[in-house]
């Protein structure tokens, strides 16, 4: 976490020097928005177009949401398709077609899981506009999920999905720079579902009627061989020391995880999105006999390295019944209009 960041969850006074940034900062988002927003769909487009976002900086488990709900759609029949900026790769033409055979660092390792997850077809664009484009008119779909997407404006949506932190929530409620806000919290009272990751750690009025998602962790993998071991009990060799490599936005939920287990954990924080390579592991002095664990989203970029020591945590999305239905039944009513 930056010395930002910890400011922002302290709640430090100094911050208040950055108040009037932040005004002109809410000022400009909504202007943006304002003047990019289309409020009609194009008539060239036939299906519903769902987003799942935040108004917070950092992870908050809007890539394992939009995953569970893909595979819920396919189980209901539906065929969706998904598009996302592609945070973290680099590809020389745009829009990118995204699968299982793609190199991960031209789509990014966000869009790279999510394909070889759903199994569905991804496109990636800086604009999403572009993608979702190049996604319709290419493949056999009837509903379109966007990964992130909520802050870009000149894509069109039909419903959205807000994805928030329960344990970081908020922080001190102000845009950025002197919160960690993309929108004020106003903004949760105009989208049709907010979703809280894990339980909050107080009540915000905003939240009264949000629906909640837990990850749990299930298995930890072997990036060689395959083999799985429970997340549960002592799944290493007691005396073992687990070292933890991430790249996440909010890596301290997943190190939280790994210290329910009965390990010394050691922690390997690297930018958001960082594209791994050998020689990030030889200059930290990451140990080659110890345990290296990951999220799945950054072993995807550690696979053509990967040594016997190096394992993923396999996690399951659980999701609200009520809330899936209610969605989906959205989703067929905004199909037929």
């Amino acid at each position: 976490m930056s010395f930002l960041e910890r400011a922002w969850h302290k709640r430090a006074g100094w911050l208040i020097l950055l108040w009037p940034l932040s005004v002109l900062f809410q000022a400009l988002t909504k202007i943006r928005r304002s003047t990019q927003q289309l409020k009609d769909r194009p008539a060239d487009l036939t299906v519903p177009v769902l987003v799942i976002g935040n108004i917070s900086l950092g992870g908050t488990g809007k890539t394992p949401l939009l995953i569970a709900l893909s595979q819920e759609l396919q189980k209901q029949g539906f065929k969706p398709g998904i598009i996302s900026r592609g945070y973290g790769g680099g590809a020389p033409s745009y829009p990118l077609a995204v699968d299982g055979d793609s190199d991960v660092h031209e789509s990014g390792d966000e869009a790279f899981l999510i394909a070889e997850k759903t199994g569905c077809p991804v496109y990636v664009d800086p604009d999403r506009s572009a993608a979702l484009h190049a996604l319709l008119l290419r493949e056999d779909v009837d509903v379109v999920l966007s990964d992130d997407g909520l802050q870009h404006y000149k894509l069109y949506r039909d419903l959205e999905i807000v994805v928030v932190d329960g344990q970081r929530l908020f922080a001190n409620g102000y845009c950025m720079p002197a919160g960690p806000l993309r929108e004020s919290m106003t903004r949760l009272n105009e989208v049709q579902y907010i979703v809280v990751n894990g339980e909050p750690i107080r009540e915000i009025p905003q939240l009264a009627s949000a629906n909640t998602m837990q990850l749990e962790p299930r298995s930890f993998v072997n990036m060689v061989s395959g083999e799985k071991r429970p997340f549960s009990g002592a799944p290493f060799n007691m005396g073992n020391k687990l070292q933890a490599v991430s790249a996440l936005g909010n890596p301290q939920r997943f190190y939280a995880l790994l210290g329910r287990l009965p390990y010394q954990v050691e922690t390997f924080s690297f930018p958001d999105h960082h594209n791994f390579t050998v020689a990030d592991f030889e200059q930290q002095g990451i140990d080659t006999y110890q345990p290296v664990v990951m999220t799945e989203k950054d072993a995807v970029k550690c696979r053509e390295f990967a040594k016997n020591n190096f394992w993923y945590l396999s996690v399951e999305v659980n999701l609200e019944s009520q809330f899936v239905k209610r969605l989906i039944e959205d989703i067929r009513q905004v199909s037929i209009l």
